[in-house]
């Protein structure tokens, strides 16, 4: 098993996780575990929600970087870390991490 395969096993393994979502520089899905249909929503919809988030960053301190984000409603939280070629996107029940 790869390496990254292993980190997403274990981030999976993790308790109240519901899914781990790795996504290209173009927004498309490249590993999960979730379903199908509910990959291409998180993977688009973050993938523009880290991009304007990444903007406004800079627009607000040019010599400041997006390193995390963490967005937690009433059903999930959603962490989202981008890096240069990926994302990396953690959904999770809040009510069941400690």
């Amino acid at each position: 098993m790869s390496e990254v395969e292993e980190t997403l096993k274990r981030i999976q393994s993790h308790k109240g996780v519901l899914g781990v979502i790795v996504v290209n520089q173009e927004g498309i899905p490249i590993r999960t575990t979730m379903d199908n249909a509910t990959t291409v929503q998180y993977a688009g919809l973050l993938h523009s929600l880290t991009a304007k988030t990444r903007v406004t960053v800079r627009d607000l301190d040019p010599m400041n970087e997006l390193y995390f984000l963490r967005i937690r409603t009433k059903k999930h939280e959603i962490m989202v870390a981008p890096d240069k070629d990926y994302l990396l996107i953690v959904v999770q029940n809040p009510s069941s991490n400690s």
